[in-house]
């Protein structure tokens, strides 16, 4: 098997701190990326399928997070689960800063 073959599976990953913990967070594959774009297309901000795109965000770009229900999501501080989605993104070529 190829190099890139082997490394077309392999997740880049580093710690984040997040309310005063670290959690590890991955770079989101080209699959996912486009995933989230779709889902995003043509929505508002503060629209309720918005909190659904952010929620994916992290399900996808944070391996502890597999598990958290709807519930669980919405008891997080909002301001605290927006960063976290801004620097996956971020740690994944999107935004600003991009893969830092």
């Amino acid at each position: 098997m190829s190099v890139m073959k082997n490394l077309a599976n392999k997740r880049v990953s580093k710690k984040y701190k997040f309310m005063g913990e670290e959690v590890t967070i991955a770079k989101l594959s080209v699959a996912q990326v486009m995933e989230i774009q779709n889902k995003a297309k043509g929505l508002s901000e503060e629209s309720e399928e918005g909190f659904d795109v952010l929620r994916t965000v992290i399900q996808l770009g944070v391996e502890e997070a597999n598990d958290l229900s709807d519930e669980d999501f919405e008891n997080f501080p909002m301001d605290e689960l927006s960063r976290l989605s801004q620097e996956i993104m971020k740690f994944s070529g999107l935004g600003e800063q991009k893969g830092k």
